[in-house]
């Protein structure tokens, strides 16, 4: 147990700051996993649960030190356990594709349709207060004002429709994260979660990069592949 128990408390110690390894391991699966996503690569999934689990471990006890503030970023704790189930999601979504047709890709980027895009926004809008509610009265005890809480609740409920936006290929799923970037970035800086906030900034340049790169795939693999690429309402829940 002691080797775990060094591994699980292993830390790294820039400008006089200590920075678990685990922060730094699980935001550089994270990095791949997006990467992987971009490409359209199935293995980015996995490679994002491993991810998900060490940044996990992070936000949810780490948070909870002087050093950081003392309040525990429910969010963004809560978020790896849904990016995990909504991973699962994809991993099947994408081998199921590859192995079926799409030209050979484990996904052919389109925009959500009106409906879906209605639908999602609705749920985002909804999800967002709820969260904010249930957040801050868990954290009635700790020392954080009620904008903590709110962009808590934005990056949770922003990541886990991104993420679902991903596993269903839409392009959507790119400006989604550039909208939990902009309030990430400094919410991490402010519990002094530093690799996280720096890796969350080489997002948003990543991000812009990824969404390009989905809408010219949007606009040239449909008219490529004609019939064979799968219709919006042919696509399965």
């Amino acid at each position: 147990m002691s080797v775990f128990t060094d591994l699980y408390e292993a830390e790294l110690t820039i400008a006089g700051h200590g920075i678990y390894w685990r922060e730094i391991l699980g935001n550089a699966f994270g990095l791949a996993s997006a990467i992987g996503g971009m490409r359209r690569q199935v293995w980015a999934w996995p490679v994002g649960i491993v991810g998900n689990v060490l940044l996990f471990t992070v936000f949810l006890f780490t948070a909870t030190e002087a050093d950081h503030g003392g309040t525990p970023l429910l969010g963004q704790a809560g978020r790896q356990v849904f990016f995990v189930i909504v991973s699962v999601y994809g991993w099947w979504r994408w081998s199921q594709n590859k192995r079926s047709g799409a030209g050979g890709a484990a996904v052919v980027p389109r925009w959500a349709t009106t409906r879906e895009r209605a639908t999602y926004l609705g749920v985002s809008a909804v999800g967002v207060l709820v969260c904010y509610v249930a957040f801050r009265a868990i954290g009635a005890g700790f020392p954080a004002e009620w904008w903590f809480y709110a962009a808590d609740a934005w990056i949770f409920v922003g990541s886990i429709v991104a993420t679902y936006a991903m596993a269903r290929g839409w392009v959507d799923f790119w400006l989604c994260w550039i909208a939990v970037d902009l309030v990430g970035v400094p919410l991490l800086l402010h519990s002094k979660f530093y690799p996280s906030a720096v890796l969350y900034g080489i997002y948003a340049v990543f991000v812009i990069w990824g969404f390009v790169t989905w809408l010219r795939l949007a606009r040239t693999e449909v008219a490529r592949l004609g019939d064979a690429a799968p219709r919006p309402d042919e696509v399965p829940a």
